[in-house]
């Protein structure tokens, strides 16, 4: 099913942008069927932009509908719509700030906050396949990368969620 990936780590060799880019390209399309595959186990009903809307809410806590579309790139009325969904699928809620009670706020639910941590455990399996064929001597070197992409793209670890301080997992 996978080879096993020969790698030779070499700090010497730098590498142009164009082949770092071409890099996360690749990566980025194995993550983004892993990511396809594990939802699709879990909750086939449940698409890829949704199930990331539940990690944003997951992460960052509860948002507005205008605070999920901006930081998934999508328009406001776009963002709406695929709360409405997940409100019907019992997965967020929404409910009107204590602060300002014209304010609507988005929050998981428990199935919601079950769905993303049985998406994480899925995940984590997954790829600890995947990191039994890349060779020990790369491990800094491919987590070093890895945590600069991620925090250059504004992502946090689980550890870090809203939700994971509140049960002591995420």
């Amino acid at each position: 099913m996978h080879q096993e990936a020969e790698v030779e780590v070499e700090a010497a060799t730098p590498l142009s942008r164009d082949e770092i880019i071409e890099s996360l390209l690749l990566a980025s399309r194995a993550m983004v069927a892993l990511a396809g595959r594990t939802l699709a186990e879990l909750d086939p009903d449940v698409t890829l932009p949704q199930s990331r809307a539940l990690i944003v809410l997951a992460s960052r806590g509860p948002q507005r509908v205008t605070d999920i579309a901006t930081d998934l790139g999508v328009a406001p009325s776009t963002a709406t719509r695929m709360c409405d969904r997940l409100v019907r699928k019992g997965l967020i809620r929404r409910y009107r700030s204590a602060a300002n009670r014209r304010e609507v706020r988005l929050s998981l639910t428990p199935s919601g906050q079950s769905l993303v941590r049985d998406l994480a455990k899925r995940r984590r399996a997954e790829l600890a396949r995947y990191v039994e064929a890349i060779p020990a001597n790369a491990y800094g070197h491919v987590t070093s990368a890895l945590q600069s992409f991620s925090s250059a793209a504004g992502e946090l670890p689980e550890r870090d969620w809203w939700f994971a301080a509140e049960d002591g997992e995420a």
